[in-house]
C-alpha cells in the first residue's frame, strides 16, 4: 500500500468487477454517441437537409452533431450535483437510460421526405437528449472505477470506463461497416436505421450490470458524515476555479484527434478524395482495436511514472504528427491512410485520454469531484468536439481543398492540451480516500488548495 492513503474500511465491490461494469456502460454509452456521428457523416444531410445543396447538408448534418456537445455541460451540472449529492450509482442508471432511449427514437424517426421540416427539428431535438445522457456519463463511470481501485492502480482501473470509447467507436463503426455491406443500395433508405435500433438491446445489458454495483466506500463516507455540498457545482468553480480551467484545457488534444479522425477524416476522404468510406471505417476498427490494448498500458504506466510524462508525451505526439496525418490521408492510398489513423490514435489519442481519467478525478476533492471532473470535462468537449468536423469542413473549403490548415487545427488544440497538463502539478500520489477538501498530495505534502494557486 502506499504511504499515506488510508482505506475506510473493506471494500464496497470487487474493484475489477466496478471497472468491468464501467466499461460496459460507457461502451454502450458511446456506441450510441458514435453511431450519429457516422450516420452525420454518411447519411443524415441527404435525408433530413435534403433541400439544400450537399455541401451545406453535410454542414447542416454536422451541426446537429455539435448540438449534443451543446447539452453535454448541462447534462455534467446536473449529474454532477446528483452525483455528489446522491452518489455516483443513480447518475450511471439515468445516463444509460436516457442515452438509449433517444438513440432508439433517432432509429425510427420519419426523414424529411415523410414529414419535412419536423424531421430535422426532432432529430436536433433527440440529438440535444443524447447529450445530455453522455454528459452525465464519463464522470461517474470514472469516478466508480477511481475510488474503487486498489492502491497505486488508479490509472489502471481509470482508463477502462475509457476504453469504452474506442470500444464504442469499434462496434459503431463496425456495425455500419457491416450494415452498409449487406444493406447495399438499401443503406439510404433503412440500412442506417439498424445501429441506432440495436442499441437498445445494448442498453439493458449495461443496466442490468449497473444496478448491481455499490457506492464507492470514500464517498458513502462523505454521505454518512453529512459532508456532501449542497450545491456542488458552485463550490468547485468557486474554490477550485484554476484547475477546472486547467483540466478543460487538457482535454483539448484527445477530442479533436477523436472527432477528427473518426468523423471529419471519414467525410473528407469520401467526398475530396474519392476514397470509398469503407477504407476509412477499416482504418478507424483498426485503430480502435489497437487502443483497446494501448489504453490500459498508458494508464497503468501512468501510475509508475505519474500522469503527466504519460500525457504530455501524447499530446507532443499530436502536435508533431498532425500535418504528415494528412500527408498520408491526402495520398489517398488505403494502407497509407490505415496507418495514418493508427499512429495518430496510439501515438496521440490513447496517451492522452487513457490518462485523463485518473488526472481529472484526482485534481478535486471527495465531496466535489463528480461535480469538478464532469463540467470540466464535459466544457472542454463542448469547445474541442462540438465544432471540430463543422470548423474542419469550413477550413477545407476556405484553403480550397487543401487539409494544412486542418492540421494546424489539431497541432493547435493538442498544443494547448500540452501547456495546461504542463501548469498542473502531478496527481498520480494523491490521496482519493480522503473524504473532504483539502485532499493531500503525498509525494508534495501539498494540499489541494495549494495545487490550483
Amino acid at each position: 500500500m502506499q504511504a499515506g492513503e488510508q482505506h475506510l474500511g473493506a471494500a464496497p465491490a470487487n474493484p475489477r468487477k466496478v471497472a468491468f461494469a464501467s466499461f460496459i456502460g460507457t461502451t454502450v454509452e458511446w456506441y450510441d454517441f458514435f453511431i450519429y456521428g457516422t450516420a452525420a457523416a454518411l447519411v443524415l444531410g441527404k435525408l433530413f437537409f435534403p433541400t439544400v445543396s450537399p455541401t451545406v447538408g453535410l454542414i447542416a448534418s454536422f451541426a446537429t452533431f455539435g448540438v449534443a456537445f451543446v447539452a453535454r455541460p448541462v447534462g455534467a451540472v446536473i449529474a454532477g450535483h446528483i452525483g455528489d449529492r446522491l452518489g455516483r450509482k443513480t447518475v450511471l442508471v439515468a445516463s444509460l437510460m436516457t442515452m438509449g432511449v433517444a438513440t432508439l427514437l433517432i432509429g425510427l424517426l420519419p426523414t424529411f421526405a415523410t414529414i419535412g421540416i419536423w424531421a430535422p427539428v426532432l432529430l436536433t431535438v433527440l440529438r440535444f437528449v443524447q447529450g445530455l445522457g453522455i454528459g452525465a456519463e464519463w464522470a461517474g463511470a470514472v469516478l466508480m472505477a477511481t475510488e474503487h481501485a486498489p492502491p497505486g492502480k488508479r490509472g489502471l482501473y481509470g482508463s477502462w470506463p475509457q476504453i469504452g470509447v474506442p470500444a464504442g467507436s469499434l462496434l459503431a463503426t463496425a456495425t455500419f461497416a457491416i450494415v452498409s455491406s449487406v444493406a447495399g443500395d438499401g443503406f439510404l433508405t433503412w440500412g442506417w436505421r439498424i445501429p441506432f435500433v440495436l442499441s437498445f438491446a445494448l442498453v439493458v445489458t449495461g443496466l442490468v450490470i449497473r444496478l448491481r454495483l455499490a457506492e464507492p466506500r470514500a464517498f458513502a463516507e462523505v454521505q454518512r458524515r453529512g459532508e456532501t455540498a449542497k450545491q456542488p457545482v458552485v463550490e468547485v468553480l468557486r474554490r477550485h476555479p484554476r484547475n477546472v480551467v486547467l483540466a478543460i484545457g487538457a482535454r483539448f488534444s484527445d477530442t479533436l484527434i477523436f472527432y477528427i479522425v473518426s468523423v471529419f477524416v471519414l467525410s473528407y476522404a469520401t467526398t475530396t478524395l474519392g476514397v470509398s468510406r469503407g477504407v476509412v471505417l477499416t482504418g478507424v476498427i483498426i485503430g480502435s482495436a489497437l487502443e483497446l490494448l494501448m489504453m490500459p498500458l498508458m494508464g497503468a504506466l501512468s501510475d509508475r511514472v505519474g500522469r503527466r510524462p504519460v500525457f504530455l508525451a501524447g499530446a507532443g505526439f499530436a502536435v508533431a504528427f498532425a500535418y504528415p496525418f494528412f500527408l498520408l490521408v491526402d495520398t489517398g492510398n488505403p494502407v497509407l491512410i490505415w496507418v495514418a489513423i493508427v499512429l495518430m490514435l496510439l501515438g496521440g489519442h490513447a496517451p492522452t485520454f487513457s490518462t485523463s481519467a485518473a488526472l481529472l478525478s484526482e485534481m478535486f476533492p471527495t465531496r466535489l469531484r463528480m461535480s469538478g471532473s464532469s463540467v470540466s470535462y464535459n466544457i472542454s468537449s463542448m469547445l474541442a468536439a462540438a465544432p471540430a468536423p463543422l470548423i474542419a469542413t469550413a477550413l477545407l473549403g476556405w484553403s480550397g481543398g487543401s487539409s494544412w490548415p486542418v492540421a494546424l487545427y489539431v497541432a493547435a488544440g493538442a498544443a494547448l492540451a500540452f501547456a495546461a497538463v504542463f501548469a498542473v502539478r502531478e496527481t498520480f500520489r494523491t490521496d482519493m480516500d480522503a473524504t473532504g477538501a483539502p485532499d493531500v498530495i503525498e509525494s508534495t505534502g501539498q494540499t489541494a488548495a495549494d495545487v490550483v494557486r
